[in-house]
């Protein structure tokens, strides 16, 4: 089962919504804000990629951040900030039983067509 994991106002989460929908894939969608980061496999996406990855180093949430949080930036303080302030992950991230793509490149979404997911 293929998860798509963002914010639903978000445009790079509209495009990729819209790129699985128009290619026939199936997929749950996991709004951070109205479904909650219980469920999210954060530690996961943090151990896999490191902070530098997984956080949007370009949003507004980022620049809100300390000069001190930036600077003291580990993967614990990442999940920290993160689970309080969703907006900070890099999205959409689409997991599938074998893959974590982070955020949304067409050419990469093309394995999602694959019926193994």
């Amino acid at each position: 089962m293929i998860t798509l994991y963002g914010i639903k106002n978000c445009d790079t989460v509209k495009k990729a919504r819209k790129w699985l929908e128009n290619n026939g894939v199936d997929y749950r969608f996991h709004d951070f804000r109205a479904d909650g980061m219980s469920d999210v496999p954060l530690q996961t996406w943090l151990e896999t990629f490191g902070w530098q990855e997984v956080l949007n180093r370009r949003s507004t949430s980022w620049r809100a951040l300390s000069d001190t949080q930036k600077s003291e930036m580990d993967n614990d303080l990442a999940l920290e900030l993160a689970n309080t302030t969703p907006t900070l992950i890099k999205r959409p991230v689409t997991t599938t039983a074998t893959n974590t793509l982070l955020g949304f490149k067409e050419a990469a979404f093309e394995q999602l067509k694959s019926p193994s997911n």
